[in-house]
């Protein structure tokens, strides 16, 4: 089965991101039986932010699936010449919203206006929204010169936690989690008629420039199967790591109570 959307509504959340991955991974040798066995994992180093992407925004795809019927939401859409892509893009009553996407599970999050750092880190995500939601401003005032500005989101994936020191002035940062509770409460900007009108636009491929690659045959099914192979990679790992630690315990009752007390006494002493 090959996807090819013939409107942009078809196009379905982590689409351009998983297509990417999928060419990165096209020409990885494919894993040993031994390491299958120690739970390696199939993708390659450079291929792991991609992956993380891609089921960060599948994650936001599901939220906005869940969104009132007078939204709508669109994914993956190609407006940069080097095939860079918008997340998403939600229209409704209160707006329009570009929403980038980033998968950040357990780490810590600082915003202070345009500044934001991932576990200590510096990261260009509000300035990256800002300039998103003005290229789709512009290209949709194209066609509908009346239109509010788009408004740009950074929706994080799980993290460990948010702080916002200084909200931006653009930007809406949040969780993943607590996104579609703050769509939905947006005052009311358009009515029914633009919304129709927009999101005829939005679905219209001429509005957008054309994909860099050609479309990637059986994508869905070439995905799960990447996906099902990372996930069981994950679960040797952990498995292995349990019979690590039952096997160090196990040997520690072996040895016996004296070089147990030894073991722990030198532990308790490094910890203090």
């Amino acid at each position: 089965m090959t996807i090819h959307a013939q409107t942009m509504r078809q196009q379905f959340a982590a689409q351009a991101v998983i297509e990417e991955l999928l060419r990165q991974h096209a020409d990885t040798p494919p894993r040993s039986t031994f390491a299958r066995f120690c739970g390696n994992s199939p993708l390659r180093r450079d291929s792991v932010s991609w992956y993380l992407g891609a089921k960060g925004e599948i994650v936001v795809g599901q939220i906005l699936a869940t969104l009132p019927s007078e939204w709508t939401s669109f994914h993956a859409l190609p407006i940069g010449k080097k095939g860079s892509d918008i997340d998403h893009i939600v229209i409704g009553p209160g707006g329009i919203f570009t929403i980038n996407t980033k998968h950040h599970a357990g780490k810590t999050v600082w915003v202070a206006g345009r500044g934001l750092m991932v576990s200590g880190q510096k990261q260009p995500y509000i300035r990256n929204a800002e300039y998103e939601a003005g290229r789709v401003t512009k290209l949709l005032r194209e066609r509908m010169p009346l239109l509010p500005a788009a408004q740009p989101v950074l929706a994080l994936v799980n993290p460990k936690s948010l702080t916002v020191k200084v909200t931006p002035e653009q930007v809406k940062v949040t969780t993943a989690a607590a996104l579609s509770r703050w769509i939905v409460k947006r005052p009311v900007v358009l009515n029914a008629g633009d919304l129709a009108e927009l999101a005829a636009v939005i679905d219209d491929p001429a509005t957008w420039l054309a994909p860099l690659f050609p479309p990637t045959e059986n994508v869905l099914a070439r995905f799960d199967a990447l996906d099902a192979e990372v996930l069981a990679a994950q679960t040797r790992r952990t498995q292995w790591r349990v019979f690590g630690f039952v096997a160090s315990v196990a040997a520690l009752l072996v040895a016996g109570p004296p070089v147990s007390a030894v073991i722990v006494s030198i532990l308790m002493g490094a910890a203090l």
